[in-house]
């Protein structure tokens, strides 16, 4: 039986830059959608689903940061990868926030990109058959619902800080390098700098440690994270 291909939204204004992009996804065996605004992605979004989502940030009618808040409050799953001009750090950080999964700035190789995608779609969260729990210090999360939970208050995570939590609440305390956090979560083809998990750490911080007087998911310099008395 022959394989569905992915469907990937490709949203990005620059004509020639969305046709590229198009053409060689498409090659690469994907199905494309494509709009040229926000407010178009947002009606594909309303009435489809996709495995994949290609964002610009600086769009007409809807900006990309607004279309992936907006997309995150009923899909916190499928993978959303940002397209931008913008490369300071604040801005990869806003796009984060928001709930984007990865980073391309421009100029960009189009085989990178495509090396993204595929690191994006092949790493999630494993999927158990039984029910799998997790605590540590008042930090719990039942696997198999996707639940996370301080001293029974159930936290909001995004898919990446779950995904990066996990990670720390299986090593019951042990440390995890950030080489083995990127490797793991992204992959090792997608190039992601290490500095990218020092910010989910921060967002992790101000969730779990901050609201709660706490201070519990530790660095230990030149080993990794870890959670810790």
């Amino acid at each position: 039986m022959p394989q569905i291909p992915k469907k990937i939204l490709l949203v990005e204004d620059d004509l020639q830059l969305h046709t590229n992009i198009k053409e060689a996804l498409i090659a690469d065996g994907f199905e494309v959608e494509g709009a040229f605004d926000g407010i178009i992605a947002e009606r594909l979004l309303n009435s489809n689903t996709y495995d994949c989502l290609l964002i610009d940030l600086n769009l007409p009618g809807k900006n990309g940061y607004e279309i992936c808040a907006d997309f995150r409050k009923t899909d916190a799953l499928t993978p959303i990868l940002i397209l931008t001009a913008f490369d300071s750090l604040d801005d990869k950080v806003k796009g984060f926030e928001h709930g984007a999964d990865d980073y391309l700035t421009k100029p960009f190789y189009i085989r990178e990109l495509i090396l993204r995608i595929h690191a994006l779609l092949k790493r999630s969260v494993v999927q158990e058959t039984q029910d799998e729990e997790y605590s540590l210090h008042g930090i719990h999360i039942n696997h198999t619902r996707k639940r996370v939970t301080r001293n029974g208050q159930d936290i909001d995570l995004t898919r990446r800080e779950y995904q990066v939590l996990l990670m720390l609440l299986k090593r019951n305390g042990d440390f995890v390098s950030k080489k083995e956090l990127v490797e793991a979560i992204w992959g090792s083809a997608t190039g992601m700098h290490t500095n990218t998990i020092e910010v989910y750490i921060n967002f992790l911080r101000n969730k779990l440690d901050k609201p709660f007087q706490t201070d519990n998911i530790k660095t230990k310099i030149g080993y990794g994270y870890y959670i810790g008395a």
